[in-house]
């Protein structure tokens, strides 16, 4: 990095002008010109943004109307950023010219304009190099005017940017707020792209708020702050304010908002636990699958066999199995990431969840409704950000704000939402995605960052795009990890879009925009090696599309695989089925897209093997023994595992070797009697992502009597989402069931099911007696058998009825281990009765028998 700085002359008139800062194509000039401080940017010679208004309110008063500059440092800043995923993974220097302009008011307080200029944009940030204390910011002065005859692609605004995305002309903006990042067409070549980069806890986010026509027809967009006042200290007051410049083609491939953000921290520079790639993902199809381990199971062989590298459990998991499904997922190379709502990490003790799921094998969350732009609520992404960080936790942003450059500053930032993606077809089934609203985010909301808008729903209803649109998406769409919406059975059960998202890279060398326009196409290729791969979708009638190909350099006679539309180009309807075609082709390809249609295609240089997908092997597990050991008198509990083997430990727990395969592990004093931990078990298996097994560590139950709604379940299986404590079963999530009450009677403790259904407790061999009662809950109806198994041999049975009051049972238990309560339907007339087990306690006396 290199610095140059010197100081301007004032002029003899007391107007101050810095010279032009250039990078490029673009050039940008900040000054002082009696009407307050301005900007002006130029591109190819030409004015793009002139006498842009600058300066800020703070503390009542407005900085920038009434300026006097006294100071410009310049220096060229080079540098290189090193990213994960994204439109261009790897390592990419960039160059930089940046001028600090130093402004002083009438009453004495210093400011500055920060400014740099790229190759492909113009940044501007505000400081207070000398401000004693905190001041409050209440105001942007920031305004960009635009010119009579331009045209807009926006959203209406609101903190988790799901509204619709829509094209308009100039005059036909509504005054209101708009979203980033908000693009315009200045003229038939110029565009200008409006957003935001380098935020954290220290600002608040910004919009644009429109406001009426002038009298020549343009309109001026202003900055607004989402909070009424910002509390700011010494330093840089505001983020980047970013406008890129341009041509669609050099806004698509801009990386200009990462170069922005701050670098890496050295610990995060090689980042390899960070995996691009593919998801399996139920919740889209199946609402209440994240309940249901059997369902994971299946999605996690479907996903395998596909050659993806996720699964995403989202709402409905259960920590009972969580690590048995990170263990059969991590046979086949599948790394797990679970859903969770940022409230639930919303204090110190909520934050020590992550490192439990990470010492389980958990490779990521999905975190959900933060819904704010408040300076509070980055300080709160700061602080998960800080922590995901630390553990090695890949984080999945929804209900969030849009990428401002975390992708460089938290490499572990594969997914934002901000986008309205395939799940309204779930919840809004009149307000399908039009292909106009997709055509548009390549040209938008995807140039600033990953975009996790679930794509390919073939099962969409109401849908009005084609078959090859939706498998289109999953390339004109990016993001870090691409959760596939649709159920897996769907893509198996379409072999071309089976082939086509097995071969999907699972990351991105270079990202090329071959054609498009936001009102009309989007043609999008992404580099993966010495392949391109090209997604297609359009909006409008049937038409051929012209592919262009001299920016691939993929050398003569490319092999090319398109997979599109099959239905006939006439189609009035939405195009279903997909046809495929391979070809051969140096300039450019021909592709006929049906009504609101779509393609992909792999293209590969000759003499290359244009498929290479194969499924992901089965691993063997780690050996471990036992599954559940006690702690003894020592405080610590013996395991056998694999030579190679190594231990996952929770937070505050320690093990040493014993042998070549044992470990003594003892766990913190956290764990109580009767409560179990959890040990992994790891060893290398597929890549980064190592083969495990895991172990429960249990502190033997005291004596006294516990309620078994207070243990843990060493396992459960459960018809409709998880067995719930001390309430009804309910439907498909955790903790939706209401009081328990079996025939108008009450009761406060127990456990609700929903057969069939077994829960596994694990007794040691210390208890004695069992006591409880059993009956079918008044929010169903029907019959059930019911059981209570002693390491494996029935001690209780007896049939449940709906209406019928609750049948009580007290059980011999001494020398039991596993204790299991079972229930399964009568008949299948008798599907969806309900069964609580309440008052159920378990008594161990003093001295164990």
């Amino acid at each position: 990095m290199s610095d140059d700085v010197r100081p301007l002359p004032v002029g003899s008139t007391g107007q101050v002008s810095a010279g032009a800062v250039s990078a490029g194509a673009v050039s940008a000039l900040v000054r002082d010109a009696g009407t307050g401080v301005r900007l002006t940017v130029t591109w190819n010679d030409a004015i793009v943004l002139d006498r842009v208004p600058l300066g800020f309110t703070v503390d009542g008063a407005e900085l920038g109307v009434d300026a006097e500059l006294v100071h410009v440092s310049d220096r060229t800043v080079r540098d290189r950023i090193s990213l994960r995923s994204g439109k261009a993974a790897g390592d990419h220097g960039y160059e930089h010219h940046e001028r600090v302009h130093t402004f002083r008011e009438a009453g004495g307080v210093e400011w500055q304009v920060i400014l740099r200029t790229a190759r492909d944009g113009v940044a501007i940030r505000y400081a207070m190099p000398v401000l004693d204390g905190t001041a409050r910011v209440t105001a942007d002065r920031t305004a960009v005017t635009l010119p009579a005859g331009s045209r807009s692609w926006v959203l209406d605004y609101q903190t988790w940017y799901e509204t619709s995305r829509f094209g308009a002309d100039t005059a036909e903006l509504a005054g209101g707020a708009y979203g980033f990042p908000f693009l315009a067409r200045l003229d038939a070549a110029t565009h200008l792209l409006i957003t935001e980069s380098g935020i954290d806890g220290r600002f608040a986010g910004a919009h644009v708020e429109a406001g009426e026509p002038d009298g020549d027809g343009s309109r001026t967009l202003r900055f607004t702050l989402a909070d009424d006042a910002v509390e700011v200290t010494r330093g840089v007051v505001t983020p980047w304010r970013v406008f890129l410049v341009g041509g669609l083609p050099e806004l698509v491939s801009s990386l200009f908002v990462e170069e922005l953000a701050p670098a890496a921290a050295p610990e995060l520079e090689d980042a390899e636990w960070v995996r691009p790639g593919r998801a399996a993902w139920s919740w889209w199809s199946d609402f209440y699958s994240g309940a249901q381990l059997d369902k994971q199971r299946h999605f996690v062989d479907v996903a395998a066999d596909l050659g993806w590298e996720h699964l995403l459990i989202d709402c409905g998991w259960e920590e009972t199995w969580v690590p048995e499904i990170v263990a059969y997922a991590s046979r086949r190379g599948i790394q797990v990431h679970l859903w969770t709502i940022w409230r639930d990490l919303n204090s110190p003790e909520d934050l020590r969840k992550l490192a439990l799921w990470r010492s389980w094998g958990v490779a990521g969350i999905k975190v959900d409704f933060m819904e704010s732009e408040s300076k509070d609520r980055y300080r709160w992404y700061d602080t998960i950000l800080a922590e995901t960080a630390r553990l090695g936790l890949m984080v999945n942003f929804h209900g969030s704000v849009v990428p401002r450059g975390w992708a460089r500053t938290f490499p572990q930032v594969i997914g934002y939402e901000a986008i309205r993606g395939a799940e309204y077809y779930v919840f809004f089934e009149n307000q399908a995605l039009t292909a106009s609203h997709n055509v548009i985010q390549p040209f938008t909301r995807n140039v600033v960052g990953a975009m996790d808008a679930t794509p390919v729903a073939f099962g969409a209803a109401n849908r009005t795009t084609s078959d090859g649109h939706e498998l289109g998406l999953s390339v004109a769409f990016e993001s870090g990890i691409t959760h596939f919406a649709d159920h897996v059975d769907a893509y198996a059960s379409r072999p071309l879009a089976a082939r086509f998202l097995a071969e999907l890279a699972p990351v991105w060398d270079e990202t090329i925009l071959l054609a498009g326009d936001p009102d009309t196409h989007a043609v999008i290729a992404r580099r993966a090696g010495d392949r391109w791969f090209v997604g297609g979708i359009a909006t409008g009638d049937a038409r051929t599309v012209r592919v262009p190909f001299d920016a691939l350099r993929v050398g003569p006679d490319a092999q090319v695989w398109v997979v599109g539309d099959a239905a006939p180009a006439s189609a009035e309807v939405p195009a279903t089925g997909l046809a495929e075609t391979t070809r051969s082709a140096t300039d450019a390809i021909d592709v006929e897209v049906a009504r609101d249609g779509g393609f992909v295609a792999i293209v590969a240089p000759a003499d290359t093997m244009l498929f290479r997908a194969a499924p992901r092997p089965r691993l063997p597990a780690p050996a471990v023994h036992p599954a559940v050991a006690e702690v003894g008198a020592d405080g610590t509990a013996s395991l056998t595992t694999d030579a190679d083997a190594r231990l996952r430990l929770p937070a505050g727990w320690s093990a040493h070797r014993s042998g070549e395969t044992g470990w003594a592990v003892r766990p913190d004093r956290s764990l109580r009697p009767g409560r179990l931990g959890v040990v992994t078990v790891e060893r290398d298996g597929d890549g980064v992502v190592p083969v495990v097994a895991h172990a429960r560590v249990v502190r033997p139950l005291t004596p006294g009597e516990h309620a078994l709604p207070d243990l843990p379940m060493v396992a459960f299986v459960n018809d409709d989402g998880p067995v719930e404590r001390d309430q009804s079963n309910g439907a498909g999530n955790p903790g939706d069931g209401r009081p328990l009450r079996v025939a108008d009677q009450e009761f406060e403790r127990g456990l609700g099911t929903a057969p069939y259904s077994e829960a596994l407790f694990h007794l040691g061999g210390r208890a004695e007696i069992f006591t409880g009662a059993v009956g079918v809950d008044d929010e169903s109806a029907g019959r059930a058998g019911v059981a209570v198994l002693a390491d494996d041999n029935v001690i209780f049975t007896t049939v449940v009825e709906a209406g019928k009051p609750v049948t009580a049972f007290s059980l011999e238990v001494r020398g039991v281990r596993t204790l299991c309560l079972r229930s399964e339907a009568m008949t299948p007339d008798d599907a969806g009765v309900h069964v609580d087990w309440v008052d159920t306690t378990v008594h161990v006396p003093s001295v164990s028998g």
